[in-house]
């Protein structure tokens, strides 16, 4: 892989050696892994930088061994998740804050065990009220809809 690059949106984008990259805004970008630092840490505790792999196919946010040691989260509940290749995995999950650029939220996390990535789920970029966008490579403001339901009698 090629060193990273850093776009104007301050995500790295890690491109296979040998493939054109266009440098205003990312647009030509063919194939890439966008990776974003982020704060995360426990309400009034303990808090780290973690570089995440931004992954639009994963649910929660995975964060390192040694990062969830250090901050000292707790297990909360145990679940299965499927891997690509179709094995199952079992993990712990926790919660955490995450901290982005300003933003701040409070997000489910799955707790790593040795060797796994640490990973940016899209609940995580939801409850930061984020979007991966595929073409440019860059998190951005997701746009927030609510159904207009009329109010029944007697409510405000």
């Amino acid at each position: 892989m090629s060193a990273a690059a850093v776009p104007p949106c301050g995500l790295s984008v890690f491109l296979p050696q040998g493939l054109p990259v266009s440098t205003p805004g990312w647009h030509n970008c063919v194939v890439g892994m966008v990776h974003a630092e982020v704060e995360v840490g426990r309400d009034r505790g303990p808090r780290a930088m973690v570089r995440f792999l931004v992954d639009s196919g994963a649910a929660y946010s995975v964060l390192p061994w040694e990062t969830w040691r250090k901050l000292g989260l707790k297990p909360k509940r145990t679940l299965d998740f499927s891997l690509a290749d179709g094995t199952t995995i079992r993990r712990r999950l926790s919660e955490c804050r995450f901290r982005y650029r300003g933003l701040d939220a409070a997000s489910r996390v799955v707790l790593g065990e040795p060797g796994d990535a640490a990973l940016l789920g899209t609940v995580t970029l939801e409850n930061l009220g984020l979007v991966l966008n595929p073409f440019d490579r860059t998190l951005g403001p997701m746009r927030l809809t609510l159904a207009s339901v009329p109010a029944r009698a007697g409510y405000p």
